[in-house]
């Protein structure tokens, strides 16, 4: 029997493609045995979980960026991390350790590696973290969502996605647009935007949709807009009294298929779990950077920017006026949408979930 323990956690772009990996390793082979690692503070304590995975907490380690009293603490933080993941793969018996980044997979690739079990990374981003990249220098197989992610030896493979987001792949998103259109309370005879900045909400993308709404709606677009759990406070549906487009504020979708399938356009955040969805479901994308970090975000969208697939507006530059002027000739656009969506799926072909699962099964087995 083979035993693997999936490291990974803090937001959906590490989470997702954990769970897509596991549902993938268990199709491959039944008997596998898995344990998953995350961290008490993440999206991973809930979602994880609710896949039906189990799930091991180890305390989370940030590498801090500055010299400060946390750069002091942190060898004592990192090694009592690294102490209780050994004792994780210890009792798991692992043959293999697969990690996704995020702040619990540093000291999880470093149990791995000072108890001789073999590690495989994926990276998501178009741009590594820190502790892909230092895990990199290691790890049996280097894996990657995006062509020329700058890690040694690295395959690109693409990013495992949800059996849900798979499945709708491949029936196609027009099959189950009626009765995604019923769940969120949407019309069928008009069109959808979809607004979502990813688990933990997009500020600047919400106030740029508050100030578009009436305009939308007096346009009949209807809005779906997944403002985040944080920014979130009881907001309640607007109807158009002309138009009867409706606006639909929500503060999290767990069925993100049923979201995508309903929406004819998204506006969201280019983090390469939304990049890579979006794409392979076809579902045209204005895509806003978010504009921290090291550019991976906007490193992540360039492919489907360069093929015509998507369209990125820089974050500074997301405001009511920018918001319309892009959204409304593209929904007034059957033909250009479906140009966009044909475009997407030709840059980011389904499979990757199975792809990844696979070099785990061979790297556990050799």
């Amino acid at each position: 029997m083979v035993s693997v323990v999936l490291a990974g956690g803090g937001t959906a772009g590490h989470t997702s493609p954990l769970i897509a990996t596991a549902e993938q390793l268990c199709a491959l082979d039944p008997d596998v045995r898995l344990q998953c690692v995350g961290t008490p503070k993440g999206l991973e304590k809930r979602v994880i979980p609710r896949a039906g995975l189990p799930l091991a907490l180890i305390p989370a380690v940030p590498l801090p960026r500055k010299l400060n009293t946390d750069l002091l603490r942190l060898p004592a933080r990192l090694t009592g991390a690294v102490n209780q993941a050994r004792r994780i793969v210890k009792d798991a018996h692992a043959d293999v350790v697969v990690g996704f980044g995020g702040y619990v997979s540093m000291p999880v690739y470093f149990a791995a590696f000072l108890s001789r079990v073999p590690v495989v990374i994926h990276e998501q981003n178009a741009l590594p973290g820190i502790a892909n990249k230092v895990a990199s220098r290691f790890a049996a197989a280097v894996l990657t969502s995006f062509p020329g992610t700058p890690l040694p030896d690295a395959r690109q493979v693409g990013l495992p996605v949800r059996k849900a987001i798979a499945q709708l792949a491949e029936q196609g998103r027009d099959t189950r647009r009626s009765e995604a259109r019923e769940r969120f309370g949407l019309r069928e005879d008009q069109p959808v935007l979809l607004v979502s900045g990813g688990s933990s909400g997009a500020r600047s993308l919400n106030q740029a949709t508050m100030a578009a709404r009436d305009e939308l709606l007096a346009q009949g677009i209807q809005v779906l807009h997944v403002i985040g759990a944080r920014d979130f406070d009881d907001d309640q549906p607007v109807t158009d009294g002309a138009t009867g487009a409706g606006y639909h504020p929500l503060g999290y979708v767990d069925d993100m298929d049923l979201a995508y399938a309903a929406a004819d356009l998204m506006l969201g955040r280019s983090g390469a779990g939304t990049v890579v969805e979006t794409a392979v479901v076809g579902l045209p994308a204005i895509l806003v950077p978010l504009p921290y970090g090291n550019g991976e975000q906007a490193r992540n969208a360039t492919p489907l920017v360069d093929a015509g697939a998507a369209v990125l507006v820089p974050d500074d530059e997301l405001d009511a006026a920018r918001l319309l002027a892009e959204t409304i000739p593209l929904l007034t656009s059957p033909e250009r949408l479906a140009a966009m969506s044909a475009a997407e799926q030709r840059v980011m072909p389904a499979g990757a979930a199975q792809r990844v699962a696979s070099v785990v099964l061979e790297e556990a087995r050799r």
